[in-house]
């Protein structure tokens, strides 16, 4: 079997080409605080897991679950104002003390807005529902 260049011999010996091994980070790196915040707000989406975000990111799962411990007790400051993500996040939350809260009426509706769009639902909108509903008006760009 003759062969016309080196390639070809190398090929016939069972090298199929040029191989590349990544490998993971070694050592300790360090986050800064704006990049795990984004990280963090990632793993919260609608239908993410925290292995895919950390897989996707080189960190290990443990690592991920530990920023967003931090991030649910105020350790690590998620920002709300929409320009570091393109408006995707958390949505800042307002508790007022004191007094009972109001009866319901039958004219109640919850008002979401994103992007100048407003939209009017029943007080009695499931949370999830509200939820998937400001995903798409926010998608929609």
């Amino acid at each position: 079997m003759a062969f016309e260049d080196d390639g070809d011999a190398e090929r016939a010996r069972g090298f199929a080409g040029r191989l590349e091994v990544i490998e993971k980070p070694t050592g300790r790196r360090s986050w800064p605080d704006a990049v795990k915040a984004r990280i963090v707000r990632e793993s919260f989406e609608a239908g993410v897991t925290v292995s895919e975000v950390a897989r996707r990111h080189r960190i290990s799962p443990q690592h991920l679950t530990l920023w967003r411990r931090a991030a649910r007790e105020s350790q690590l400051q998620l920002s709300f104002d929409g320009a570091t993500d393109g408006g995707h996040g958390f949505v800042p939350v307002a508790v007022v003390e004191g007094g009972e809260l109001p009866g319901r009426h039958a004219d109640e509706h919850i008002s979401v807005e994103v992007d100048g769009v407003v939209l009017r639902l029943p007080a009695e909108t499931v949370a999830a529902r509200i939820a998937e509903i400001v995903l798409a008006l926010g998608a929609r760009r």
